[in-house]
């Protein structure tokens, strides 16, 4: 593997782990939203990831098709199905006549955790990028 593909794979790492941080910061932010666009609560949203094969150009498709190199790219952000959480509260403006609010199914500690982690990962790719960077520069001095 050469410079320029490791820095392809570890910048599709970040490009995808600050894709996963965005929809987490979303969810945090709307945890509590009851009214939405769409009409009822927020609706938790997680991001998942596929691999493709890295693209090498157009010269290299067919070696790229037959390569076991891959890259990581959002594949689709989906909404959560869990049901949302009921609350009584008989003076929230958007309680029924029971009284019972609908609130988002965000789970704020399970939200957390998913941005630790992401953050852990993005990290972990800016560590390789800086160690593919550092050979490089180590490479221009033995030619020197």
């Amino acid at each position: 593997m050469d410079i320029l593909t490791a820095m392809q794979i570890s910048g599709s790492g970040l490009k995808a782990e600050r894709a996963r941080l965005n929809v987490a910061a979303m969810n945090l932010a709307n945890a509590n939203t009851t009214r939405t666009m769409e009409g009822g609560p927020y609706r938790a949203k997680s991001v998942v990831f596929a691999a493709k094969p890295l693209d090498k150009g157009f010269r290299n498709a067919l070696e790229a098709s037959n390569s076991r190199l891959r890259q990581v790219e959002v594949a689709e952000v989906v909404e959560d199905k869990a049901p949302f959480r009921e609350v009584y509260d008989p003076s929230h403006p958007d309680a029924d006549p029971n009284g019972i609010v609908k609130m988002p199914n965000v789970n704020v500690a399970e939200q957390m955790v998913d941005m630790m982690s992401a953050r852990r990962s993005y990290e972990a790719n800016v560590t390789a990028l800086d160690a593919v960077k550092d050979m490089a520069a180590k490479a221009l001095d033995i030619s020197r």
